[in-house]
């Protein structure tokens, strides 16, 4: 089911105060954008902003990916929250503070009775857990896979964040202080099985060249994409993690090599200077039918 998920390059958090803004997010080209009623929302007004947040979605007619950011799984909040916004409209749930498969196991079946109660398939609504907890990356491959329904799925150090706080690093605009953490939760994610995983975030919002690489650097990793907490992040998120037109035309070309060497028995063949074979086909293969049809507007007609 999981397998199902489109990727997803940048993922925008919208505060769930302030839905309007989602025609912003949706203006810089956001493929999703993330209402958020945790961190975003004061004690105070989390019940006026769940209603408002799930009149967004109810409301929403555009082709952005909806998601939410619900309340953490301590309290009747967070069930509150997903009565209240599950609609077919509705991509995913991103749930916070997750110490532990438990938790994900807990909130798959809460939504799996949403899910009935509106009418939906099950799975319907992808699951985004976040490893905000040294336990909770540590666990990363245990949590990718306790539920089918989980995906993009990946560490998000940002600075000043929880993960700061709970592994203790500090943090620098060159990210090799989060590295290796990225990388090893990364590859626990793969080896999940949990598709398309993204990163973030990047907190200085008028540094757009630290962004560029910091993202290249998750790009480079096999991220598929970022969180972002501010619209004029997108468009380079969005660049960095989709291939240029000339990375396409070469995949075209090389699929087409592939397919007249294999009609001769051939299983691998020296293409443009390097040694190609069916695995780089089928690589070439999966970027052609993902952004190959229209890579300017990938995302914006795609929905979980």
């Amino acid at each position: 089911m999981s397998s199902d998920r489109p990727p997803l390059r940048s993922l925008l958090f919208v505060p769930g105060t302030r839905t309007e803004w989602l025609a912003k997010a949706a203006a810089a080209g956001a493929d999703a954008a993330i209402l958020d009623l945790e961190d975003a929302v004061p004690q105070a007004g989390k019940g006026a902003a769940r209603a408002r947040v799930a009149e967004a979605v109810a409301r929403a007619t555009g082709d952005m990916a909806l998601f939410v950011r619900i309340n953490p799984l301590d309290g009747w909040a967070s069930a509150e929250d997903l009565r209240a916004i599950t609609h077919a409209r509705l991509a995913g749930v991103v749930l916070p503070k997750v110490a532990g498969e438990g938790d994900v196991r807990l909130a798959d079946r809460l939504l799996s009775w949403c899910e009935r109660e509106h009418g939906l398939p099950e799975g319907h609504i992808t699951l985004v857990p976040l490893l905000e907890s040294a336990a909770a990356l540590r666990a990363a491959y245990d949590i990718g896979r306790a539920a089918p329904r989980v995906a993009y799925l990946g560490a998000v150090t940002g600075k000043g964040g929880d993960v700061e706080r709970a592994v203790g690093y500090r943090w620098s605009p060159e990210g090799t202080e989060t590295l290796a953490l990225r990388a090893r939760v990364l590859l626990d994610v793969r080896a999940a099985g949990a598709p398309c995983p993204v990163a973030g975030l990047w907190t200085n919002i008028a540094d757009l060249d630290g962004l560029r690489a910091f993202a290249e650097q998750n790009r480079s990793l096999g991220y598929e994409g970022m969180m972002a907490i501010h619209p004029s992040h997108v468009p380079v998120i969005n660049e960095v993690f989709s291939p240029t037109p000339e990375e396409l035309a070469r995949y075209a070309r090389m699929i087409a090599a592939m397919e007249e060497a294999q009609g001769h028995g051939a299983g691998a063949i020296t293409f443009e200077g390097e040694m190609v074979d069916e695995a780089m086909a089928t690589r070439a293969r999966v970027a052609i039918d993902t952004y190959g049809k229209n890579p300017e507007t990938f995302g914006t007609s795609q929905r979980p």
